[in-house]
């Protein structure tokens, strides 16, 4: 890996260019590409066998293998979304966590109906509340002897000039 051996970063450099080796090196012309997007050998590329082995580090022994093709893989993987879904959603509707959610946890028709009577109860109890408060301490004022004095009757007019004619 000695592609650099005065820079700033060596380290770096080699890395890049051992990425852009890589890449040039493993990855095909554009007839090659085209040549591999053929239906007929994408088909035979699903079909290939592959070897998943998972082995100890330290010995060295196989632990796990498996035999794979990608069609396998896929059909594993679908398999495993598929029923993660119908799981979440069973969990969902199935149990009380349905009420947790925003929208769609209310219940049924018998049940909103008292949520909105509730509500509407809840409602007039907090307005009677707030007038009750107000009257007291308009009470409170009028029995401290803080009364604001206001006259609705007065008007302001302008004053007129008085002539003796």
């Amino acid at each position: 890996m000695g592609y650099v051996k005065y820079a700033p970063y060596p380290e770096l450099l080699n890395l890049i260019y051992s990425a852009i080796f890589t890449l040039c090196y493993f990855y095909p012309a554009k007839h090659d590409l085209m040549a591999r997007l053929d239906p007929n050998n994408t088909l035979k590329r699903l079909r290939n066998h592959y070897r998943l082995v998972v082995m100890n580090e330290d010995t060295y022994e196989e632990v796990v293998k498996f035999k794979l093709t990608r069609v396998s893989v896929y059909v594993v993987m679908s398999t495993i979304f598929v029923l993660m879904v119908g799981l979440t959603a069973s969990l969902i509707i199935f149990t009380p966590l349905r009420y947790y959610l925003p929208g769609s946890g209310y219940g049924d028709a018998k049940q909103m109906r008292e949520f909105r009577q509730l509500k509407m109860r809840t409602d007039s109890m907090e307005q009677a509340l707030n007038q009750q408060h107000r009257y007291y301490e308009d009470l409170q004022k009028v029995l401290q002897g803080n009364i604001v004095k206001l006259d609705t009757t007065s008007l302001k007019t302008p004053k007129l000039e008085n002539t003796d004619d």
